[in-house]
């Protein structure tokens, strides 16, 4: 895990490059290396995971040293994929997984990303075409970035973030259509266009080349051209068996490595069920390269707040027989770092990076340097109420009817005094649903999914309203954003995160099973559940109620950081800033902080509008 850096058709001094590639120190601060000859530059930045001797350092060469690979993420399968490269005559000189991508790009071509199973961001210069090759993982779990350099034809930059193309452009202007529109924050991480004009997105699933020609970008993996329908046992019994069998070797993979690993335990259903399955692995299918120290749980504590979930992360620890490390999220300690959290950050978003900086951070401090953690089970099987409330758009009958409701009713906590549900029987819920329908309130959530890409595609026309609406959170929107901020918030803080549910082949298990195998039983991610509660505490495996880890916004902005805040809207500097409308965003920030009954949105909208200015300040004129 590291960050890559490069230029291409341009010969950029040495001086510039070493400023670009360290703006990434913090994604690799175990070495450092830059290779240049005519015409390309490529620089990493090493965070040591896999073969932590030299024999590990990037720029790596093979072939004779035609080829040059600069390399950010790891291929999990790449002890398999060596051992078929050892019979076709291949040999290696270190244990890396970088080294088996080498030998798989000249064996294979682009036809080797097909192999991986893994999260990737890469480039390989051939020294003899004067060619490069890029590619990104099938679903964007790492980063890439590139940009035309003016004033060289078919020149260009690439580079993990953003950041370190920064000192290649002339001047660094916001991008309008994004910066100051709060909705299309939350999708627009799925397209090319970013926060800064003239950087682009390099799109996930996807490999390209850069020559004399200039830049050709080609997708290798669409997801609904991978389905295992045919694969997929038609009973709920076969189908949970088959998940079971498929995440257990997801996370087997996922603990190969050379160092310490963890997880960032909430207490939910899904970072618990990854650090239980890996507690079965470690001692029932244990083998050479995976690692042995994994018993670290890290829990976010929100004391007095309504999002603490420590109670819930101490059952799943005390089940294990391990320790729990209970990282108390105190902003004021955080603060005066929160220029530089945001700097590190680099987008822009709806809430405040404190916590899982902060959670991170102490991660790294006591010596972890991989977590794996549960994010994407939501977004795949259903864990948001205001999705899968859509499934009763396929419900046949009462009893499947009953089903969607009754998981839907109960993932409400009982004693939230500002629930959604105001009189939470089955029939009122239903009754609310088809009149908010009827009125037109959810035309604008459709819409969102009706020019969905992929569309057309046979597969997607065949899915049922929950899984239409669980594929453009899975590709388009949610889950999109939230890979590209975790990779922030921990390579932020040297740490690696590892996430079995994005697994390519769970992904396609997930698009080939419909919601009556999510809601089975009424209890969203059912089929989860089931596989995996024998390894888990029952009543964390069948908890229903859902908090997430997010900014207590609201306790915060009324106590520690009241004086914060009010000082930040009142200075000089937010009264001129062009991204916002400063008295507007004045009066709902000091809104939240006098009014006692401001709800989480009254505080996420009020935050959501103040950072445009934060970002312009510490990312922008930084």
């Amino acid at each position: 895990m590291c960050g890559i850096f490069g230029a291409v058709n341009a010969n950029i001094d040495r001086d510039l490059a070493d400023k670009c590639l360290d703006t990434l120190i913090h994604r690799g601060p175990d070495d450092r290396g830059i290779w240049q000859e005519e015409g390309i530059s490529l620089g990493h930045r090493r965070l040591s995971i896999l073969d932590l001797s030299e024999k590990g350092r990037q720029p790596m060469f093979y072939g004779n040293n035609r080829y040059v690979l600069v390399f950010n993420g790891e291929i999990y399968n790449f002890l398999e994929i060596r051992a078929e490269l050892e019979t076709l005559g291949y040999s290696f000189e270190s244990d890396s997984d970088s080294e088996v991508i080498l030998a798989s790009y000249i064996e294979w071509g682009e036809e080797c990303l097909k192999k991986f199973n893994g999260m990737w961001a890469f480039s390989i210069w051939d020294r003899t075409k004067k060619q490069l090759f890029l590619s990104r993982d099938r679903f964007g779990v790492k980063p890439l970035y590139y940009t035309r350099l003016k004033g060289r034809d078919k020149a260009y930059g690439f580079a993990s973030e953003m950041k370190a193309l920064f000192p290649l452009m002339e001047e660094l202007k916001p991008n309008m259509d994004i910066v100051c529109d709060r909705e299309r924050i939350v999708y627009y991480e799925s397209t090319e266009e970013c926060v800064i004009e003239g950087i682009f997105r390099f799109p996930p699933g996807s490999y390209g080349y850069i020559d004399k020609e200039g830049l050709r970008i080609k997708p290798f993996y669409n997801t609904l051209d991978n389905l295992m329908t045919d694969k997929v046992p038609s009973s709920y019994e076969g189908q949970v068996e088959l998940f079971r069998e498929l995440f257990l070797d997801a996370c087997k993979l996922r603990m190969r490595a050379d160092v310490t690993i963890g997880t960032a335990l909430s207490g939910g259903l899904d970072s618990s069920a990854t650090m239980c399955s890996m507690a079965y692995l470690s001692k029932n299918d244990r083998e050479l390269r995976m690692s042995s120290d994994w018993q670290h749980a890290y829990v976010a504590a929100f004391p007095g707040t309504t999002m603490d979930e420590s109670p819930y992360a101490k059952k799943v620890t005390d089940y294990l027989g391990i320790a729990s490390s209970f990282v108390e999220i105190d902003p004021l300690k955080a603060i005066d770092r929160l220029d530089d959290m945001i700097y590190l950050f680099e987008d822009i978003y709806l809430t405040s990076p404190i916590p899982m900086m902060l959670l991170y951070g102490e991660l790294k401090k006591d010596g972890t340097t991989v977590t794996i953690d549960g994010h994407g089970a939501d977004e795949l099987f259903g864990g948001y109420t205001f999705d899968f409330i859509h499934a009763l758009d396929d419900a046949r009958g009462r009893d499947e009817r009953d089903m969607i409701l009754t998981a839907y009713i109960d993932s409400f906590p009982k004693d939230n005094s500002n629930m959604a549900l105001r009189d939470n029987t089955k029939g009122a819920v239903y009754r609310r649903y088809l009149k908010r329908k009827l009125k037109g309130f959810l035309k604008k959530k459709q819409m969102a999914y009706k020019e969905v890409r992929g569309k057309d595609h046979p597969s997607y026309k065949s899915f049922d309203s929950l899984n239409k609406i669980l594929y453009a959170s899975s590709h388009e929107n949610i889950l999109p954003t939230l890979l590209r901020n975790y990779d922030r918030y921990s390579m932020a803080n040297s740490v690696e995160i590892r996430m079995p549910f994005l697994d390519h082949r769970i992904v396609s298990f997930a698009f080939s099973i419909g919601f009556r195998s999510k809601l089975h039983g009424g209890y969203s991610k059912s089929v989860i559940r089931d596989a995996l509660a024998p390894f888990m505490p029952e009543d964390i495996a069948y908890r229903k109620t859902k908090i997430g880890f997010n900014t207590p916004i609201v306790e915060w902005m009324q106590g520690p950081l009241k004086e914060y805040f009010s000082d930040t809207v009142n200075n000089q500097d937010f009264s001129q800033c062009k991204l916002i409308d400063p008295p507007k965003v004045r009066g709902l920030v000091m809104k939240v902080i006098n009014d006692k009954g401001a709800s989480f949105a009254d505080g996420e909208i009020a935050f959501s509008s103040l950072y445009p200015y934060l970002w312009e300040k510490n990312v922008l004129k930084r």
